[in-house]
């Protein structure tokens, strides 16, 4: 009996099962619609809720996060496109069916019985939009999905809805819009074909939205761009942009769920597959191709292709109005996998015979019914690198190095301890082997690629990669920059740049928030955007070791202070004490000097002016000064 043959066996016997339930209970009616937005490429902190940049604009993501819980340890299953995906729509680890990595056979995924699948049996109707990557879009259907809009880029895809979310038959579709936007519009065409005017009548939904966003080749339209003014790298500008216009669809999505009074019905994933590729040196190329994507994965240590914190903690939120507490902030791990499980439980479907779930219903513990970490373990392996998470330790190896970090009080992994405790990574190290061992192939590889050798050697072993004009060189050839088309791009960019410049509002290299500001004849005035909000600026990506002053020349309206709150090397979010200040009267001139009391590095810092908005005429942090006006 081949692949196929067995999924059809298995999905009439989950069918079937389903049909007697439906007879005896009438607790699927209240089975939850359930969404899955996934991004591509898209670091851990690059989304508004995280707090750690301040150039994101992702307001509709955030008030998501807002009505329930930000997952600050929620985790892909590989650091790589194809076998995350396969894990999460499986809800089984990939490495069981033989799909560890990019270009593997995917027979083994074609045999598994999806998510999708499982939730059909039940009376779901389900939809894929974006980007596949497991096989041909022709084939969607038989992965699990009703409606199909297999549109990652800016060119016809294969759909069999229509942007309003009209059955049609399988074609090509030649829409005009950015693919981004493209696919927002057909999940919500979708959604409102389903449900239509009578929202208890209609079947429960399983959307799943993969965004091909931030991965390269950026592309964002000029309309998205311009939300982004100011001095910084084009390629971080597009990743913003690109992030923005998911943002915008997630927007787009939950306004519907209201329009429609289903919101409190519907069960939100939002989780990234892996983290951002920054091919080490984040290089800036013009062009739209292969290399750094613009997102970052800072202070998580690594990239996409790793299974250091960079490569595999992503973006992780969870939104049930009514069912999950809204405000939460969850620090226990959990994993992609979990999505099956949870959707699994909920909708009451049938074990599949050889094909248990690996993940863990998530609502009992986002919703405070239970208590305790989803997981005792976490577990991975991606080609030569093998990694558990075992509740704030985690040991990691690659080819032969082996990691030993205590991510409690070292999530950004500074500091390897495998020589300062060998029992607890023996421990650690036999409990992945016993895992490994139910692989597809089982056990360890020490066979370690070129790419595990430098980023480890420049990650986490204290030898950093050095920029040379030989790597430069090669990067650019990977990325198809040379003679007029490099000229010709980097006209482009520079005209992007200088466009952006002329709207400019914030204070290159600050960031402005809660702020309007633009330049006068004194300096730059800036006023909050609301009144009772205070505006502040930012510096990300500083590099300040120990303790610092920090000294600022304005003018203001009315007495005030002024407050400056630093972020540490290592602190995925600004700490409360860490925040110092200074009062002055309405008429007090000069400079008004903050000493900063930090410990090891500084990265990130806001500067937090009176209430009623204030003219800076310079700002100086250490031995740096920024002027906006001429001295006085």
């Amino acid at each position: 009996m081949n692949h196929r043959s067995k999924k059809l066996a298995q999905l009439l016997r989950i069918v079937f099962a389903a049909l007697l339930l439906s007879v005896c209970s009438t607790e699927l009616l209240a089975a939850p619609n359930i969404i899955v937005f996934y991004t591509d490429d898209h670091g851990w902190p690059d989304i508004g809720a995280a707090d750690i940049y301040e150039d994101l604009k992702t307001p509709h993501i955030d008030a998501l996060a807002a009505s329930g819980v930000r997952a600050t340890s929620g985790y892909s299953t590989a650091p790589q496109c194809v076998p995350s995906r396969a894990g999460l729509l499986a809800g089984r680890a990939q490495n069981r069916f033989g799909v560890e990595s990019n270009g593997k056979d995917l027979a083994g995924f074609d045999a598994q019985v999806t998510i999708g699948e499982r939730l059909q049996s039940v009376g779901y109707r389900t939809g894929q939009f974006g980007k596949w990557h497991l096989g041909k879009g022709g084939d969607i259907p038989t992965h699990g999905f009703h409606a199909v809009y297999n549109k990652n880029a800016n060119r016809p895809c294969l759909a069999n809805i229509t942007l309003a979310g009209e059955t049609v038959p399988m074609a090509l579709d030649t829409d005009k819009l950015y693919h981004i936007d493209a696919c927002s519009q057909a999940a919500d065409g979708f959604i409102r074909q389903t449900v239509g005017t009578q929202p208890a009548a209609a079947p429960p939904l399983f959307l799943y939205i993969a965004y091909r966003a931030p991965h390269v080749p950026l592309d964002a339209p000029q309309s998205y761009l311009e939300r982004f003014p100011g001095e910084m790298p084009e390629r971080r500008r597009q990743a913003l942009a690109m992030i923005a216009a998911m943002d915008d669809g997630v927007g787009k999505i939950t306004a519907t769920l209201k329009e429609l009074g289903i919101e409190k019905n519907t069960l939100i994933f939002f989780i990234g597959d892996n983290g951002a590729p920054l091919k080490i040196h984040k290089l800036d190329l013009p062009g739209a191709g292969p290399g750094w994507d613009g997102s970052l994965n800072a202070p998580m240590n690594g990239e996409k292709g790793m299974l250091s914190e960079g490569g595999i903690r992503v973006p992780f939120v969870v939104s049930w109005p009514g069912t999950i507490p809204a405000g939460q902030v969850y620090d226990h791990p959990v994993s992609a996998l979990d999505v099956a499980a949870t959707a699994a439980a909920l909708a009451k479907t049938e074990e599949v015979p050889g094909q248990p779930l690996d993940g863990v219903n998530l609502i009992p513990f986002l919703s405070g019914r239970a208590s305790g970490a989803p997981h005792e373990a976490l577990t991975w392996r991606w080609l030569s690198q093998s990694a558990i998470r075992h509740g704030d330790w985690k040991y990691l190896r690659a080819g032969k190095r082996e990691y030993l970090f205590d991510l409690k009080v070292d999530a950004s992994e500074q500091h390897n301890l495998a020589a300062a405790q060998p029992e607890r990574l023996q421990q650690l190290r036999a409990r992945l082997r016993t895992w490994t061992r139910e692989l597809d192939p089982p056990g360890f590889s020490e066979d370690p690629s070129g790419a595990v050798s430098s980023f480890f050697d420049h990650y986490l072993d204290g030898k950093p990669q050095a920029l040379t004009a030989q790597v430069r060189a090669n990067a650019e050839a990977r990325a198809g920059l040379s003679g007029k088309k490099k000229a010709a791009e980097q006209e482009t960019n520079a005209g992007t740049a200088k466009r952006a410049a002329k709207a400019d509002a914030d204070i290159a290299p600050f960031v402005t928030r809660n702020a309007l500001a633009k330049r006068g004849s004194e300096g730059m005035e800036i006023r909050p955007k609301k009144d009772g909000h205070r505006p502040f600026l930012v510096l990300n990506q500083l590099d300040l070791d120990g303790a610092f002053d920090v000294a600022v020349a304005f003018g203001a309206p009315a007495a005030g202070s002024v407050q400056v709150a630093w972020r540490s090397e290592g602190q995925a979010t600004f700490a409360a004490e860490q925040i110092v200040e200074q009062a002055r009267g309405a008429k007090d001139a000069g400079e008004l000097k903050l000493q900063v009391p930090a410990k090891g590095k500084t990265v990130h810092l806001r500067l937090i002016l009176p209430a009623g908005g204030a003219t800076l005429r310079s700002v100086r942090v250490g031995k740096k000064i920024y002027r906006f006006a001429p001295p006085l």
